[in-house]
């Protein structure tokens, strides 16, 4: 067990690490209500924050670890920050030795048909790495924002239409105002709004629970769908709709239909609200 232990401990200490700090100021080449900021990444953490400046901020702390020196330096000169500003859109995305970001994207998360490209059977990274985001932006934009593995998605106090997309992760979206469309496969989506939403809103989670927060008098029509979970509330004004028949898709063969039972009115009835878990549950709140 002893010489177990010593030849373990010298693996660890064989591995070679690297951090950096970078840090960026942007802003847009055109001004408007149509100005989005798009954060596309792969392995970390991303936390954007609102707040009363024209600026958007970025500061990403960008890690490397590689069993040599060689493998290391590898990794630091493939792993890199990539900006792209497309005049009312501004684009933040992760470069490393397999995935290029691009509008031809076959894999993977995509925006406005920006996207990664990666094969990997034909590419291996021969090093590890996290880039985590925190970026301060100005509150009224919309923000698109979405990661793999190794990290959670927090946008806060964010007026614009918000967009979150999680792999093996959490989502956090708090002082929203607009609509949000947010879905993760392993961890929990919380959702807090300041201000009911005016617009339909999706939020899914494969794996985890669904928390939405909403003010009190939430006027809405939602839908719940879940394979292991159930659905709660404290909300006294709803009621239960019919069932509702959608067209799914066309085949060769016929015409494919959804059944949705689980259709609900609150208060006077709204915008859509479309909640939907396989292994999880969903918790709606008035506040």
């Amino acid at each position: 067990m002893l010489i177990g232990s010593l030849i373990l401990l010298a693996g660890f200490s064989s591995a070679q690490e690297f951090t950096e700090t970078l840090e960026k100021k942007l802003s847009f080449e055109k001004k408007g209500s149509q100005n989005a900021l798009v954060v596309s990444n792969i392995n970390g953490s991303i936390n954007v924050v609102g707040y009363d400046g024209e600026d958007i901020i970025v500061e990403v702390q960008k890690r490397i670890t590689a069993k040599t020196s060689a493998r290391l330096e590898k990794g630091k000169q493939e792993l890199q920050l990539g900006v792209m500003n497309d005049v009312d859109t501004i684009y933040l995305y992760v470069q490393d030795g397999c995935n290029s970001f691009s509008r031809e994207a076959r894999h993977g998360w995509s925006r406005n048909d920006w996207g990664y490209d990666s094969d990997c059977r034909d590419c291996n990274i021969q090093y590890d790495y996290s880039m985590d985001f925190t970026i301060k932006v100005p509150t009224q934009i919309n923000v698109a924002v979405s990661t793999i593995n190794e990290g959670n998605v927090v946008v806060e106090n964010v007026r614009g239409a918000v967009e979150a997309s999680n792999i093996n992760g959490s989502i956090q979206l708090t002082k929203l105002v607009r609509e949000a469309h947010a879905s993760t496969i392993n961890g929990d989506l919380d959702v807090d709004y300041l201000n009911n939403p005016p617009k339909d809103c999706r939020f899914y989670s494969l794996n985890g629970d669904i928390n939405a927060i909403f003010p009190k008098g939430l006027a809405a029509e939602l839908s719940f769908e879940s394979f292991n979970g159930e659905f709660f509330t404290n909300i006294d004004k709803i009621q239960p709709l019919p069932l509702r028949v959608v067209q799914n898709e066309e085949k060769e063969n016929g015409t494919k239909y959804k059944v949705n039972g689980n259709r609900y009115q609150v208060g006077t009835g709204g915008v859509y609200l479309d909640f939907e878990t396989f292994n999880g549950n969903v918790y709606l709140k008035e506040k």
